[in-house]
């Protein structure tokens, strides 16, 4: 996919962000689901720190703030940018990331905010893409070093799986 239309694709998922918001009912989203694991609110708030924490690692790779290297994606990095999705398994944030972008129950405020924000990154970093160098790359903890359109990628690819996870949230609550 073409940076152009991967930013038209960011845009779209932060939409379904957005439009998600409306949805979920304001006595839910902070609230742990029936069976366990992170509420709508914890969702929000690791999708979007996420998404501007790599735009910031793919700001560096642009503006060559970071060192060239001929090192490249990890295996998964490979499988999660070759297949545009991540493996059928459930993995936790790693710690590096959990510790220094730490999931918390934020408002529904928060998430309009933090999605605000998000667009506004992604508006800014994209036309950087075109002209940056494919040496230049930031390690990401799990998938290796990714240059500037790889972190792009990834911004997409995660904020599609975690669509996902809202779906299975609204599930439980269903069920529940």
């Amino acid at each position: 996919m073409k940076i152009e239309a991967e930013r038209k694709a960011i845009e779209a998922a932060l939409d379904v962000y957005r439009s998600r918001l409306d949805t979920i009912p304001d006595e839910q989203f902070d609230l742990t689901p029936p069976d366990g694991g992170w509420s709508y609110a914890e969702v929000y708030s690791h999708i979007m720190q996420t998404t501007l924490g790599s735009s910031m690692a793919l700001e560096k790779c642009t503006l060559s703030i970071c060192m060239p290297t001929a090192k490249g994606r990890s295996l998964i990095g490979l499988f999660v940018l070759t297949f545009n999705r991540f493996p059928p398994v459930k993995v936790k944030v790693p710690k590096t990331i959990a510790e220094r972008t730490p999931t918390k129950k934020i408002s529904k405020e928060d998430a309009r905010n933090l999605i605000i924000k998000c667009r506004k990154r992604i508006a800014e970093v994209a036309p950087l893409i075109h002209d940056s160098a494919i040496n230049k790359r930031m390690k990401h903890p799990r998938m290796g070093m990714l240059n500037a359109a790889q972190w792009f990628k990834f911004i997409l690819i995660h904020l599609n799986h975690h669509i996902k996870q809202l779906n299975r949230i609204e599930k439980k609550f269903l069920r529940g």
